[in-house]
């Protein structure tokens, strides 16, 4: 069987674990560096020495990183952004940028243009391109200060033309340097939050390449010369390449990682997932093995967006979480990866929510004397609140009162209770501290199709075939086995108020990864 590293960089620990077939043969943890990278290389040394791999033999390299999403909410490291919207005359009244708080607009310089274009929902134009006027706008941007570009269109997932028509013009006004962000790419239908997300993308272009120019020089340094890839929002894989072209597609990576571990290490398909980690914990629902997906647009940062998200919950509360008021007060702020430094068992001077898993018996690590000298009434306290806290985000995910395993992973597990009111029994399976890094580990490929079509009666079927054809070729153009392939998701919805007999269908297929690619 081939061997495969899995790694999951949190905001406190970096998790990793060496997996043969669907069994994890050795596993570390250790605190995320600040320049994540040498972090990822402090684990890579720790799995080689507790497991003694060759390099040569390791087939694949699976990386969920929280890099991305940290520079947008942080507001560092974008890259000066322009976008051409296509849609002119109509389409003008909500510009670009509309909604977006101010210090992420002055973080990426943002500029906004707007042009004659896009198509109707059923695919016909708006109005014609016009060439000289997106040139226009191109080398004003550049002349600005631009160094990415976006590119969004009116109802673009329905017809691409339009946008790959504009990127040709502008490219060839720019030049191969400055990256194009194309937005039925990224989002779905929807003009605002498509072009959104289009944008946060091209803004984070240049931090993709350094980054992954970082991850591969930490791998091929350990003398791993295997494919390596990213984890993407939904629970699957994505290429290098790709992540260079749409890092917004690995925002979400850390809670899908944990809860696609959780389903294959519980063997729980349909459940509700509980990832504690350091600072925060997640919570989120399986159905058939994968994330939910959210049902609306996701905001991210204060920003509107609508590309593949998972329906996620979170909570302050994690093993570093600061406990006050005899415990009756339990995060939202957390000591983070500085926990071996600042908690109490580790001789720190700071009460964590580790010493009260310490301090109860939930955890045998560190100095026990400090725990120890807890009152029984605060380590009851602190438990209670972090039962309370997480039940109530848990029963927010609920949409029916069936009961449903409730399963517990991440290294903050510990904090929680045999049972939890409501769903009965916790399950913390084996291995439930590196349940994030197992997910990457054993990820799968995965291709999308999410469309507006209008048909008749007479050719319904044939288009719900061509949609799952579609799928299915993705999946395998990104790097999935064919022979493994299988749709794992389907919805058709009618959409009444456009004519025409217009239907919107999504649908995912899901593959294995294909070695001997």
């Amino acid at each position: 069987m081939t061997l495969r590293i899995g790694i999951d960089v949190g905001g406190t620990n970096t998790d990793a674990v060496l997996v043969m077939g669907a069994n994890i043969v050795a596993s570390t943890k250790s605190p995320t560096t600040r320049d994540v990278t040498s972090g990822i290389v402090t684990a890579l040394a720790d799995l080689r020495a507790k497991s003694d791999f060759a390099p040569e033999k390791i087939g694949a390299v699976m990386i969920g990183t929280t890099h991305f999403l940290n520079a947008l909410v942080e507001a560092h490291d974008l890259t000066p952004t322009a976008v051409i919207r296509l849609g002119l005359p109509a389409a003008a009244s909500l510009p670009p940028f509309t909604d977006w708080p101010r210090s992420i607009v002055e973080a990426c310089k943002g500029q906004a243009y707007m042009a004659h274009g896009g198509h109707e929902y059923d695919g016909r134009e708006i109005s014609l391109l016009r060439p000289d006027e997106l040139r226009a706008h191109a080398q004003e941007a550049v002349a600005k200060g631009a160094r990415s570009i976006a590119l969004s269109s009116v109802f673009s997932p329905v017809n691409i033309e339009g946008e790959l028509a504009a990127a040709d013009i502008i490219r060839g006004e720019v030049g191969p340097d400055i990256p194009l962000s194309l937005s039925h790419r990224i989002g779905r239908v929807g003009l605002l939050e498509r072009e959104n997300a289009t944008i946060i993308n091209a803004a984070l272009r240049e931090l993709a390449e350094r980054i992954v120019s970082g991850l591969s020089a930490a791998v091929v340094g350990e003398g791993i010369t295997a494919p390596l890839y990213l984890c993407q929002n939904d629970g699957t894989l994505i290429s290098l390449e790709s992540v260079r072209q749409h890092p917004v597609a690995t925002f979400s990576s850390g809670p899908t990682n944990s809860m696609r571990g959780a389903a294959r290490l519980s063997g729980h398909s349909d459940c509700v997932v509980v990832d504690i980690g350091g600072t925060t914990t997640d919570v989120g629902v399986l159905q058939g093995g994968f994330p939910r997906e959210a049902g609306q647009e996701v905001t991210l940062a204060g920003i509107r967006t609508n590309f593949r998200m998972p329906d996620v919950l979170s909570v302050g509360i994690g093993g570093g979480s600061r406990v006050r008021h005899n415990g009756a007060r339990v995060g939202p702020d957390s000591v983070g990866s500085e926990l071996r430094r600042h908690a109490l068992v580790f001789g720190g001077d700071v009460l964590t929510a580790t010493d009260i898993a310490v301090a109860a018996g939930h955890a045998d690590i560190g100095s026990t004397g400090a725990a120890q000298r807890l009152s029984r009434s605060t380590v009851d306290a602190a438990l209670e609140r972090i039962s309370h806290e997480i039940l109530d985000v848990a029963d927010r995910m609920r949409t029916s009162s069936a009961p449903l395993p409730l399963v517990a992973v991440g290294g903050g597990a510990i904090l929680l209770p045999k049972r939890l009111d409501g769903f009965g029994g916790v399950v913390r399976p084996d291995h439930f501290d590196v349940t994030n890094a197992f997910g990457a580990a054993t990820a799968q490929v995965s291709g999308e199709i999410d469309r507006i079509y209008s048909v008749r009666e007479s050719t319904r079927a044939s288009t719900r075939d061509e949609a799952r054809f579609d799928a299915v070729d993705r999946a395998i153009a990104s790097g999935a086995s064919p022979s493994s392939v299988e749709i794992v998701e389907f919805d058709e919805f009618p959409i009444p108020y456009l004519p025409g007999n217009a239907i919107r269908i999504r649908v995912k297929a899901v593959g294995d990864l294909d070695f001997g690619r």
